[in-house]
Parts: C-alpha cells; structure tokens; sequence
C-alpha cells in the first residue's frame, strides 16, 4: 500500500514564496519516519528539520515540491482565493506522480475540512481517494514528512532574500522585523519589492496609510 501527504509551509506570510510539499511512501515506510524524529515541521527546531530533509527524502517513494513566488500568488488572488490557489498547486504535485497511491492525505485550510479534498479533485487529471483533514501534519506522519520538506525549502528562500534585502525577519506580520523593512522600502522607493505578497491585509493597510497620509 503507497500512502501521500501534502502540506504548505509559508501561507501566512506577507514576505516570500507558498511552498507545497508532497510525500510518497509505502506504508510500511511510517513507523521508520516516526523512529527517525518526524514530525509536523512547527513541532520541530530549524537543525532538526535540516537534518530530517535528506532522511526524508530517503525513505520516500517520490517527493515533489513546488513553490508560489509573491508575485504569483498577487496574480493568482484576481481570480482565486487562497485555499483554491494551494488546491491547484497541491493538484499539480499529485498528477506528477509515477505511481498512484491508495491514498492521499492533506492538511485542511478549509473550515469544513473535506472541502479541501473537493477542490483538489477538480485538477486533477486521473481519480485517486483524497481525504483532508485540519491538523493532517500532526496526525499523520507522511503529512509530516511534507510539511518538512516545504518548510526546510521556504526557509532556504528566505536566506537568499536576506542576503539580496537584508535581514527582514520571518516575513511574517507579528515580526517586527518585517513591518520595519516594508515601511522603510515603500518610503525609500515608493514601491514594493517582488518579495512582498501586496494582496495582504498587512500589506495593504501599509499602502493605504502611506498615500492616505500623502493625500493630506
């Protein structure tokens, strides 16, 4: 039996890319996952989760992992919401796969959790047997095994972007850090960096208070 787990890393950030993670496992593959330390990557140390990704990587059938960079989420979100973007995306991954698995697990961001499964569904080019559930990550640990290879990923980018910005932090809206660099590059530039998700609530506020001030 070949079991799936998708999860995302980078959903909530106004700095940065979404990345999707897809594992493939046997099933008898689940009990090495747990002896080796995995599991839901926000349980886990940076160190940890480096040293997991190649072990993962390891015992997994097939992995596969895509990242939405801000500017395409901006596009996307014209015609999208969120949840059906990382549907689509989440989609992709699953028609990637050589060999079908009997199932695939992944982690809701719907209120209703089965919807998530629903729309994934709608993408794909064959039928397999999806299930969705909230706290997929925690509960199963191939879904864990996905969190962690999106979540090493995500933060590999965001090292790069410091090394071309600066420090801005974890991109996200409660780091200070982040809300300092935003401000400071609007004001020096009177743009935003591709970098920035600008159809953010956070971002947006940033914008509207910047030229609402400008107009008066």
């Amino acid at each position: 039996m070949i079991i799936a787990g998708i999860d995302e890393a980078g959903r909530g950030p106004c700095i940065g890319p979404l990345v999707i993670g897809l594992v493939s496992i046997d099933k008898d593959k689940e009990e090495e996952l747990i002896e080796i330390g995995v599991k839901d990557s926000k349980l886990l140390e940076k160190d940890v989760r480096e040293r997991l990704y190649p072990e993962v990587k390891k015992l997994a059938k097939e992995y596969y992992t895509i990242k939405i960079p801000a500017n395409e989420i901006d596009s996307l979100m014209n015609r999208y919401s969120l949840n059906e973007i990382e549907a689509m995306k989440s989609a992709f991954l699953v028609n990637q796969l050589k060999v079908r698995p009997n199932i695939v697990l992944a982690d809701s961001p719907d209120t209703l959790e089965s919807n998530y499964a629903e729309r994934i569904k709608r993408y794909l080019s064959f039928k397999i047997n999806i299930k969705s559930e909230h706290k997929a990550d925690f509960n199963y640990v191939v879904v864990g095994a996905a969190s962690i290879l999106a979540k090493v990923e995500r933060d590999n980018e965001i090292e790069e972007m410091h090394k071309i910005y600066g420090n801005f932090g974890t991109g996200y809206p409660h780091d200070e850090r982040t809300i300092k660099f935003i401000k400071e590059f609007l004001d020096k530039n009177d743009k935003l960096p591709d970098i920035v998700r600008k159809k953010w609530s956070t971002t947006d506020g940033i914008l509207n208070n910047k030229y609402q001030t400008k107009l008066f």
